[in-house]
């Protein structure tokens, strides 16, 4: 089977392979009642959200929240919230996907995860091949997110941020790949198409280590740092 759902180094594409076959499986199961107000798959209860709502005007919502900040202290605010609440997501639909389909593995429970979040309309993700994912305080993710929904947002409604909105994005992968490993994991994005950047790119380490993974990915890249854009 050809892998269409996730992109990946050569290496993991065999995982990635059965992950995507178990995911199809999955989401085959859908029910859509309207005279209901019911959407299931996979014998559990969904919801459609509009990608906006949950991107731009959710965050200016929460900026709302703090009148007294600055712009900057404003996002960051919001961009904790929306990051705490998609990293409870994260392990919770972790959780009952790797209950329902009886997924054990650290590794299999992982690879679900990027394909996952296809079905479900959160991005695409393109793993880099520098990763280097372990069940330790030694876990190195790097990754993009093509088409993130919050990024398509910012840029559908012609917005332009001065800094990183994928927050969402960043916890609920974060969240999903903790309860794979059972490891403590922080996600960060590090590049943004809602300020200009080239793509949206993300690093997840464990919360002590990945802001010095950041630092040194920035010193050895610093072209895609510049303030030009």
């Amino acid at each position: 089977m050809a892998i269409t759902t996730v992109k990946v180094p050569a290496e993991m594409a065999p995982l990635f392979e059965k992950a995507q076959e178990y995911v199809a499986n999955y989401f085959k199961n859908r029910k859509e009642d309207p005279s209901k107000g019911t959407i299931i798959i996979g014998d559990e209860r969904y919801i459609l959200v509009r990608a906006s709502s949950m991107s731009v005007q959710f965050m200016e919502f929460i900026k709302t929240l703090y009148p007294g900040l600055d712009e900057n202290d404003a996002n960051k605010a919001a961009g904790s919230i929306l990051y705490d609440i998609a990293r409870a997501l994260g392990k919770a639909d972790a959780a009952a996907f790797h209950k329902a389909m009886n997924v054990t593995d650290p590794i299999a429970k992982l690879s679900s995860g990027p394909v996952h979040f296809s079905y479900t309309g959160w991005a695409f993700v393109d793993i880099l091949k520098e990763s280097k994912p372990s069940p330790d305080e030694n876990y190195y993710l790097i990754y993009d997110h093509p088409q993130s929904f919050e990024a398509d947002s910012w840029l559908a409604m012609k917005k332009k941020s001065n800094s990183c909105v994928c927050h969402m994005n960043s916890g609920y992968s974060s969240g999903w790949c903790e309860n794979s490993f059972g490891v403590e994991l922080a996600g960060k994005e590090i590049l943004c198409r809602a300020k200009g950047d080239p793509y949206c790119r993300f690093i997840m380490g464990h919360p002590g280590k990945v802001d010095a993974y950041i630092k040194e990915y920035k010193d050895k890249n610093p072209e895609l740092f510049s303030l030009k854009k």
